[in-house]
């Protein structure tokens, strides 16, 4: 299926429409209004057009959008009928937590194999996933595409590197490192201490109005 570019801002939304999509659809629901998309996933309904029209003519005026339609066309975009396999390196606290979660709650994602340095790791089995040595990675041949960094900020570029090197084209960045790549490589930055700090800005300074 052939697209214009979408932007960034619109394609971190289309996850979100679809699960609260896939939970209409469980309740029977068949059609949706944009009003009704923008109460449930907390964003405008102009803002829900938008998107949308970044694909065509995905609804009717007056009718609004049928949900098994929406949900067949998103599914198909976000490739939810094919299984995404990932890597992740770094079995730290976040690491580990990440293996037991392994996205469970979205069975076309899964981490697959796991990577670490700290001996006693080597050889464990966590959240059913086995982790190996870093090394493996400049080693052993990498059957994916994407991989989750949750290195020490000290070795996150010469990991990235190693990463690069054995062909990884995304990454999932959860160090505070702003990784150098190649051009054809695309990095999404998790930074939680960021996320936080614009949290509590928006705390302090802009305070949602309690519902009398």
């Amino acid at each position: 299926m052939k697209q214009q570019h979408i932007p960034q801002a619109t394609a971190k939304r289309l996850p979100i429409y679809y699960r609260f999509l896939e939970n209409l659809q469980a309740t029977g629901k068949q059609r949706v209004s944009s009003s009704e998309l923008s109460e449930a996933v907390k964003v405008d309904a102009a803002t829900i057009r938008r998107d949308f029209s970044c694909f065509g003519a995905l609804g009717k005026k007056g009718y609004g959008y049928s949900v098994e339609y929406l949900l067949q066309f998103f599914r198909e975009i976000l490739a939810q009928d094919s299984p995404t396999a990932v890597i992740l390196v770094g079995v730290g606290n976040l690491g580990t937590a990440l293996l037991n979660y392994n996205f469970q709650k979205n069975h076309n994602i899964q981490i697959v194999r796991a990577y670490d340095i700290t001996p006693e790791k080597i050889g464990q089995t966590i959240g059913g996933v086995e982790v190996h040595h870093t090394h493996e990675l400049s080693t052993s041949p990498i059957d994916c595409d994407i991989a989750i960094l949750a290195v020490p900020v000290s070795v996150a570029q010469k990991t990235t590197d190693n990463l690069v090197h054995a062909g990884i084209e995304g990454i999932l960045n959860f160090t505070p490192a702003r990784l150098d790549v190649p051009s054809h490589i695309r990095v999404q930055h998790i930074d939680l201490t960021v996320e936080l700090q614009t949290l509590e800005y928006f705390l302090r300074h802009y305070p949602l109005q309690k519902e009398e």
